[in-house]
C-alpha cells in the first residue's frame, strides 16, 4: 500500500497546512457530519465488541497503570531508580535489560562487556534479581518485564525471587513481553529458531495459567514494528497476526483458548496523530474480538477481551529542541487514555540521546499524573465515541486490518512471511517512506525538519552520567556467585533442563525455575537450549 503524503512543506521550509491523509492512507473529511459513511455501531462499553473499552465504568473503576520503563546499570542503581519513582507515585515496574541479558550473554562473555548496563540493567543469574528488587513487596506491585528472546528464563528468575521471599506465586501480577515474532521483523535480539521459541512461549503462557494466573505471560508487541517504521493501521495488523500465531501454537500444544486468552496481552506505540491512534485501538480491539469469537469459537467475553499497554514517545521523539518532547508525550498520552488503554509509560523528554536523568524521568511521570488527575478525561468512558470523525476513523482503519491480515493469511501466516522475511521487507519498504517523508519535509517534525533554530543543539539539559565502575562491579559480583554457589548442583539441574528441551512434549518452566534457584546464569541456561536448538539465521533480504 502506498501511503499518500498530501499537501507538504519541501525540506526546510515550514508547512503551511496540514495534509488531507492521515499516514496510514486513509482520507481524512475535511468536516465529518451526520452524513459521513459509518459501518459500525459502536455500541455499550464492556460489551462485545467492546469497541469502546473493555471495562463498563472504565478509568472511574480503575485508573490505568503508570508504569515507567527503567533500568541502567546494577540492579542496585536501578533499585534505587524504582524507589524513586514509586515514591513519586508510580503505581507499577517497567523493567529495562541491558542487551547482553537481552541476547543471553553473560557479563563475563567478551562479546557481551562492552554493552553492561548501558541500555537497561544487567540480569545474570537470581541473586542481581534479589537485589533488583530488595525493599519492593512482589506482592503488592505490578512488574513489567521489556525482554523476549531469554523471556522464560527471566520469568523463571522473578518466580524463584518471589519463592525466595515467600511471596506465593498466584499473587504475582505484571507482564513479561515475551514476544519473539517482532524481534525477528523489527527488533533483533533473537536466540532461537523461529519454532523452538514458539514452543518456549506456548511453555511459559501455560506454565503461567497454572501457576501464576494474574501474570500476564505475553504482550504481543506492535510498538517495535511502527518504531521501525510502519504506520498505525499496519502495527496493529502485524501485531494482531502475530497473535494468531500464538494462538494457533497453544492450540496444538493442548491450549485451552477461553483459559489463555484471558492473559493474552498487547503493547504498542502511540504516535503523534491522536485521532488515527485512538482509531487505531478501537478497532483493534473490534477485530481481535471478532477474530475470538468466529475463528476459535472463543464465547467467554474475558477471553475476548483486547488488553494493551502502551508506550508514549519512542521514534516520535527527537534530539533537537528536546522541551517539544514534554508536549509530544502529553499529546500522546491522551491519545492513549481516550484510546482505552490498561498501562502507560511516559518517555521522559531527554530519552532520544541518553538515559532519563531523575529530573526528566519525573517530569515523564507527572505528565500522566497530569492528564489522569486533572484535564478531566478520564472521567467518561471513550468521551470520542459517536464523534462522526472517530467513528469514520475507526471503521476505516478495521477495514484496512483486515486488509493487511489478509494479506499475511494469503501468503500462509506469520511464522511463515517472517522465515521468508516477507514481512522484514514489508517494515524496510515502509521505514524508507517514513525518512525520505522527513526528509522532504512532507512528515513536519517541529524542530527537526521546520520552526528550526541555530542555537537549538544547546537544548540538551541536565546530562546524565553512566557510572564507568559498572562493569568492573558486575563481573565482580558475577565471580562470587559462581564461586559461592553448589557447582554440582548447577550442573544437575542444567542437564535435567536440557534432556526436557530434547522432549517437545515436556514443559521446560519447572526446569528453568529449578536451574534459577541454583544460582545457574542466564548464558548458561541459553548455551543449553542452543546446544539443542541451534540459532536463528535472518533470512537473505533480495
Amino acid at each position: 500500500m502506498s501511503t499518500p503524503t498530501g499537501n507538504g512543506a519541501a525540506a526546510g521550509a515550514n508547512p503551511q497546512t496540514p495534509s488531507s491523509f492521515i499516514r496510514s492512507g486513509i482520507e481524512a473529511p475535511i468536516v465529518a457530519t451526520s452524513d459521513t459513511p459509518r459501518t459500525h455501531d459502536p455500541g455499550l462499553p464492556g460489551q462485545y465488541p467492546f469497541t469502546r473499552g473493555i471495562f463498563a465504568d472504565g478509568f472511574r473503576g480503575r485508573m490505568w497503570t503508570m508504569r515507567q520503563y527503567s533500568g541502567f546499570g546494577t540492579p542496585e542503581e536501578s533499585n534505587a531508580r524504582y524507589r524513586f519513582l514509586l515514591d513519586r507515585g508510580q503505581t507499577g515496574l517497567s523493567i529495562a535489560l541491558d542487551l547482553p541479558t537481552q541476547c543471553g550473554l553473560d557479563p563475563s562473555d567478551p562479546m557481551a562487556r562492552p554493552e553492561i548496563g548501558k541500555v537497561g540493567v544487567s540480569l545474570s543469574n537470581l541473586s542481581e534479581m534479589e537485589l533488583l528488587f530488595q525493599g519492593i513487596d512482589l506482592s503488592r506491585i505490578s512488574t513489567s518485564f521489556t525482554i523476549n528472546g531469554t523471556a522464560a528464563i527471566i520469568y523463571a528468575m522473578y518466580i524463584a525471587c518471589a519463592d525466595r521471599n515467600g511471596v506465593p506465586r498466584e499473587k504475582l501480577t505484571g507482564t513479561i513481553q515475551n514476544d519473539i515474532l517482532k524481534e525477528y521483523v523489527a527488533r533483533g535480539t533473537w536466540i532461537f529458531p523461529v519454532q523452538p521459541s514458539m514452543r518456549l512461549i506456548s511453555d511459559t503462557i501455560l506454565f503461567g495459567n497454572r501457576e501464576t494466573p494474574r501474570f500476564n505471560t505475553i504482550s504481543i508487541a506492535g510498538a517495535h514494528m511502527r518504531d521501525a517504521g510502519c504506520t498505525a493501521a499496519e502495527e496493529m495488523a502485524f501485531t494482531l497476526s502475530n497473535g494468531l500465531a500464538y494462538v494457533d501454537e497453544l492450540l496444538r500444544r493442548g491450549g485451552e483458548v477461553d483459559t489463555f486468552a484471558k492473559r493474552l496481552s498487547f503493547f504498542f506505540y502511540v504516535h503523534m496523530d491522536l485521532f488515527e491512534e485512538v482509531a487505531k485501538f478501537r478497532a483493534g480491539r473490534r477485530v481481535w474480538a471478532r477474530l475470538l469469537r468466529d475463528r476459535y469459537a472463543v464465547s467467554d467475553p474475558k477471553a475476548q477481551m483486547f488488553r494493551f499497554g502502551v508506550v508514549c514517545g519512542g521514534s516520535s521523539l527527537v534530539a533537537p529542541q528536546p522541551y517539544n518532547n514534554v508536549v509530544r508525550v502529553s499529546i500522546e498520552t491522551m491519545a492513549a487514555v481516550l484510546g482505552g488503554a490498561q498501562s502507560i509509560f511516559t518517555c521522559a523528554y531527554d530519552e532520544p540521546f541518553q538515559i532519563p536523568t531523575e529530573f526528566s524521568a519525573e517530569l515523564a511521570l507527572r505528565t500522566q499524573q497530569i492528564v489522569a488527575h486533572e484535564s478531566g478525561i478520564a472521567r467518561t468512558v471513550d468521551p470520542l465515541g459517536g464523534s462522526y470523525y472517530t467513528e469514520y476513523l475507526t471503521d476505516e482503519m478495521e477495514r484496512q486490518i483486515d486488509a493487511l491480515m489478509k494479506e499475511v493469511d494469503d501468503y500462509g501466516g506469520t511464522v511463515r512471511t517472517i522465515e521468508d522475511g516477507w514481512m522484514q521487507q514489508r517494515v524496510a519498504r515502509r521505514a524508507h517512506e517514513r525518512k525520505q517523508q522527513i526528509d522532504s519535509g512532507t512528515l513536519p517534525v517541529v524542530g527537526l525538519n521546520c520552526f528550526r533554530r541555530d542555537d537549538q543543539s544547546a537544548d540538551s539539559g541536565e546530562v546524565f552520567h553512566l557510572d564507568p565502575e559498572v562493569s568492573r562491579r558486575v563481573l565482580e559480583k558475577l565471580a562470587g556467585i559462581r564461586e559461592r554457589r553448589n557447582a554440582s548442583e548447577v550442573a544437575r539441574t542444567l542437564d535435567r533442563f536440557q534432556q526436557a528441551a530434547a522432549n517437545d512434549g515436556e514443559n521446560l518452566m519447572p526446569y528453568l525455575i529449578d536451574c534459577c534457584h541454583a544460582y545457574a546464569t542466564v548464558g548458561e541456561m541459553v548455551s543449553r537450549l542452543k546446544s539443542q536448538w541451534g540459532e536463528f539465521l535472518e533470512p537473505v533480504q533480495l
